[in-house]
């Protein structure tokens, strides 16, 4: 990574969805609707990114659209569901103040068949930004009648890309995050990306791709890194599968990434199932423990944090119940149910190891015990090392606990010597 986006080595990410967070309606069209400034609920939840330890912020779409937020109708005006202009810059002030880095997403694969620029390309029959067929046919996304694919081998594309990032890095961001990036020609960004980093040296750019060879697609395209979905994957299919060697497998190929760039990890966000019902409240411990002790850079989808379920369902609106409406402030620690405040308060503790042991933001890590209901991971430098334990069976065990001599972290957990006892469903993370 370049020095000037250095910094993005000692993020971790909090991820939120803004049009479901602060309650606004979704499926209904927008018309000439008032402005709502609901941005500020996201401001009044900035003291609770730092009370968790993050230092980032990862904000879905904000700019004007006809329902949920990734059928752009203008990218250089902020939807009227969330605020204006005031209250994004208000917004970034108070992140900065806080130290807070904040990223937004660019859906540049598409856009909205509201888009003023679609209506004129339906009008003329032509157009420098869609490709459109004799008979006003278009290309659009992954079979979404609503989403217009862009023509991603026009100059003007290019060009209006390029201005869109400029413009908002001008007014504060820090990078941006590449909604489907991977149904964008590699070359597209590889033209895009640098131009935008002559001026914005500083800016990072978080591709989403789901399949496909990440390391090739890193260099290819430019971008600093893509979301890291093998590793979410082999984290809740090995839990909820009861096969560990998926996890071994997932993280064997996240220490093959490293070479190349840092990948951004997660267990949940805005387009898959909470953390908590794919594997069950028990199970969520074991899925951050695995993922704050390995290579990446972290991420937490608001309301994880607190234990949170929702499943995503392959429906109209299938998607609600993982993108909820959140209470306007953080509700006070007194206040909170058992189960919630257990789920912060475990959070809070592995992020601070996190952060205490900033080197394993690019370690590998290490099978050092594998069976189908236990695991026990070394993630190491030369000089540093922390050991993951976990028992997804309902018996006691015995492990290796390696070369550590101290429980970190976790719960079940007891040394003895060169061994671990974990209980049932028990975790820990160890050190020297």
């Amino acid at each position: 990574m370049h020095r000037e986006r250095e910094w993005a080595d000692s993020a971790m990410w909090w991820h939120v969805y803004p049009l479901g967070f602060t309650g606004a309606p979704i499926r209904e069209r927008r018309g000439g609707q008032a402005t709502t400034h609901r941005l500020t609920r996201i401001e009044a939840w900035l003291d609770h990114v730092v009370e968790l330890g993050l230092n980032g912020v990862v904000l879905g779409p904000i700019f004007a659209s006809s329902t949920h937020g990734y059928d752009t109708i203008d990218y250089f005006r902020i939807d009227p569901r969330l605020g204006d202009d005031a209250d994004v810059d208000r917004l970034l002030a108070a992140a900065h103040e806080r130290g807070i880095r904040v990223v937004l997403d660019g859906v540049f694969n598409h856009v909205g068949r509201e888009h003023p620029a679609f209506h004129e390309a339906l009008t003329t029959g032509s157009s420098d930004l869609f490709r459109v067929g004799a008979n006003g046919s278009v290309e659009v996304f992954e079979g979404h009648e609503a989403l217009v694919t862009l023509d991603h081998s026009s100059d003007a594309v290019v060009a209006l890309v390029v201005d869109v990032m400029d413009h908002w890095l001008e007014r504060g961001i820090d990078g941006w995050r590449l909604d489907a990036a991977y149904s964008v020609p590699r070359a597209f960004w590889a033209r895009v990306l640098p131009a935008v980093r002559e001026r914005h040296p500083h800016a990072w750019f978080l591709g989403e791709v789901i399949h496909g060879d990440y390391a090739h697609i890193v260099t290819e395209s430019t971008m600093d890194t893509v979301t890291q979905y093998e590793l979410w994957q082999g984290i809740w299919h090995g839990i909820a599968d009861d096969n560990l060697f998926e996890l071994q497998h997932a993280i064997g190929r996240n220490n093959d990434l490293l070479a190349g760039f840092v990948p951004y990890t997660f267990v949940g966000n805005h387009d898959v199932t909470r953390i908590a019902s794919a594997v069950g409240p028990d199970f969520v411990p074991h899925a951050l423990a695995v993922l704050f002790t390995v290579a990446g850079t972290p991420a937490v989808y608001a309301g994880d944090e607190y234990g949170a379920t929702g499943i995503k369902e392959a429906r109209l609106g299938g998607d609600d119940a993982v993108r909820p409406e959140m209470p306007e402030a953080p509700t006070p620690r007194e206040q909170l149910d058992p189960a919630a405040e257990r789920m912060l308060s475990l959070t809070q503790r592995l992020i601070a190891l996190r952060r205490r042991h900033p080197w394993l933001t690019r370690a590998h890590t290490d099978t050092v015990h594998m069976a189908n209901g236990t695991i026990v991971l070394r993630t190491a430098t030369s000089a540093e090392a922390i050991v993951t334990a976990l028992n997804i069976t309902d018996e006691d065990v015995i492990l290796p606990a390696a070369d550590a001599s101290a429980v970190l972290a976790g719960e079940g957990a007891a040394l003895h010597g060169a061994t671990l006892s974990l209980s049932p469903r028990g975790w820990a993370v160890l050190g020297r």
